[in-house]
């Protein structure tokens, strides 16, 4: 046949076998209904032949799937990696997989991987949303299948939520900024539409507040992406005006990162002309040429904490379950990049 051997099937063990195709069903399932000697000899040509179970089947079976899915904006960036292996431990804990993928921070790629998962008929899934109108989810949740959110504050009554406080992180940042000395802020922000960018504005703004100081203190470059090339862009922008901040707060580390290598290059010292403050704390931030202070969110527990509430949600006794909202407290972790002057 083009395209190379059929796949074995259950029918063509049990003839090989010499048993009912029940008896081989019984093997794979429920071993202890079976003789030690059919066992072994089952078991023989199962290997003998190359036989392999089709996971689906027995899931459509069962009525229930052993994926879950997790979709996060940007796999790029090593916090959600983090996030991704706690959700992966949780679920490989309950003997589930987890299918991985990223919207590229699209509402359309959101649209279409959502759309996937429910033809799939997955367990649950674990979404970072990237379309800020919510319909997306509004659709998926139409399939009837269980979602949590993560890394966004929501109150949907349809589902449970993980995040962290991102108005608290940002307020850090600036605040922070504002105990060195600094009066003239800017905000490399990413994605105007994104929740997360918009609350650590909001944060930052509140610590101007705080302080009694005007929100025009803080200057606003947004970017379309979340990486390290948007922030050398920024970067390059930042160098450009006309009255240059002492100190720029990133709405990721990505970004940051960008930032301080488009300051590097043109000979900007870090923190001495300029102070720099990320948001997330990867690995990479401590890392950089000038360790990078941040705003760190327990990315890894934001995973594990969505996962066992879907697990939860989709138990034998999911009728006792109800919706969780669950919001964690980042904290800042103060490095060389934003230290003021002895």
């Amino acid at each position: 046949m083009a395209g190379g051997r059929p796949p074995v099937g259950i029918k063509d063990v049990a003839r090989a076998a010499g048993v009912s195709v029940g008896t081989v069903s019984n093997v794979l399932n429920q071993p202890d209904r079976v003789s030690e000697q059919t066992l072994r000899h089952v078991k023989e040509v199962i290997e003998g032949l190359g036989y392999v179970r089709s996971e689906s089947a027995r899931q459509l079976r069962a009525g229930q799937s052993r994926i879950m899915a997790l979709l996060v904006l940007d796999l790029s960036n090593p916090f959600f990696v983090d996030v991704a292996r706690g959700a992966e431990r949780a679920a490989r804990e309950a003997g589930l997989g987890v299918m991985v993928c990223t919207s590229d921070q699209s509402a359309e790629e959101e649209a279409h991987y959502l759309s996937l998962f429910a033809e799939q008929r997955v367990r649950g899934a674990l979404v970072t949303p990237a379309d800020p109108s919510g319909e997306t989810l509004r659709a998926f949740r139409r399939q009837g299948i269980p979602y949590v959110v993560v890394d966004r504050v929501t109150g949907d009554e349809e589902g449970c939520s993980v995040s962290v406080d991102d108005v608290a992180g940002g307020a850090l940042a600036v605040r922070h900024l504002l105990a060195q000395g600094h009066r003239s802020l800017a905000y490399v922000s990413g994605p105007p539409h994104l929740k997360q960018v918009q609350d650590r504005r909001e944060g930052a703004h509140l610590a101007l507040a705080e302080a009694g100081l005007d929100a025009g203190l803080l200057r606003e470059l947004p970017t379309e992406r979340l990486d390290v090339s948007a922030g050398r862009d920024a970067g390059s922008r930042l160098l450009g005006l006309g009255e240059r901040p002492t100190a720029v707060f990133c709405a990721n580390d990505l970004l940051a990162l960008g930032v301080l290598q488009a300051l590097y290059a043109a000979g900007v010292k870090v923190p001495e002309d300029m102070a720099i403050v990320g948001y997330d704390d990867i690995e990479f931030a401590a890392a950089a040429t000038v360790p990078l202070t941040s705003v760190r969110q327990p990315a890894r527990t934001l995973g594990t904490l969505a996962a066992r509430m879907l697990l939860q949600e989709t138990a034998t006794d999911a009728d006792r379950h109800h919706h969780e909202h669950v919001v964690l407290q980042p904290e800042l972790v103060v490095r060389q990049s934003s230290l003021a002057r002895e």
